[in-house]
């Protein structure tokens, strides 16, 4: 059977799939920090192809000048960054909350992202505020744990109790710190807890220096977008003092971009 023949996932008509195209980005997802270069055998094994297969994808990926080899190993070009870059520039989203970013960092001096939900993963897609060390803060595009971020627990605790009990029975909670939360039960109350409170802090749960508070950003009919947040660094402001500095500013800046979105 032709690769591009292959079964057409639910709710797509099979004369509409192009399983090559599939398979073709999953060999550059199949790139990342433990795994950047690998020869053919280890792209298939990674994508669940043949050595064959992930060889053609990966010859054709260099052609197109988003892979590079030296004959035995295969790793990404800069080229790639193209692909984000589409996103972002096409995308309204990013580009209607960079005023309101704007607002958030000089009201409280910090660094503002917009975040979004892709998978189990926190996405940031649009950012503003002071350079500070990398250790505070993420670049465009970054992409972390849900549940080790202010705006991924929030979005976590805004699903509804069956999808949300789907993702904590069939997620394992990696830890990063002696902070990050490691149970279940322990995970489930605060998610709790966030959901009822209508908003998110998180500290510690991925560096040690970090800590990040988050509120939903909703469009006009009331639909989840995104989140709001900022992180900073723990330095010697206490919780509460940091909650009561940002959090305003955080929500009204939320409920202002509401019927612009």
């Amino acid at each position: 059977m032709l690769e591009e023949e292959s079964a057409a996932p639910a709710g797509l008509d099979k004369r509409d799939w192009i399983a090559g195209l599939e398979r073709g980005v999953s060999i550059i997802e199949a790139f990342d920090d433990a795994h950047p270069r690998m020869t053919a055998s280890q792209a298939g094994q990674r994508t669940g192809m043949t050595r064959t297969a992930a060889r053609r994808y990966l010859l054709t990926l260099q052609h197109m000048g988003y892979v590079a080899s030296d004959g035995k190993l295969f790793w990404l070009t800069p080229r790639v960054l193209r692909l984000g870059r589409s996103y972002l520039e096409s995308a309204r989203l990013p580009r209607v909350v960079q005023p309101f970013l704007q607002r958030v960092a000089a009201g409280t001096s910090e660094i503002a992202y917009l975040s979004v939900m892709d998978g189990d993963e926190v996405v940031y897609i649009a950012r503003n505020g002071p350079n500070r060390s990398m250790s505070t803060g993420y670049v465009l595009g970054a992409r972390v744990p849900a549940q080790v971020t202010a705006a991924g627990m929030l979005m976590l605790a805004m699903r509804s109790d069956a999808e949300l009990a789907q993702w904590l029975a069939s997620r394992p909670l990696q830890v990063f710190t002696p902070y990050t939360i490691a149970s279940l039960e322990r995970m489930q109350l605060e998610l709790a807890r966030i959901r009822a409170q209508g908003w998110s802090l998180s500290e510690q749960q991925l560096d040690l220096n970090s800590r990040g508070i988050a509120v939903p950003l909703r469009d006009r009919h009331g639909t989840l977008v995104g989140a709001l947040n900022i992180t900073m660094p723990m330095g010697h402001e206490s919780s509460d003092d940091a909650v009561a500095r940002v959090l305003p500013v955080l929500r009204e800046t939320a409920q202002a971009m509401r019927n612009l979105i």
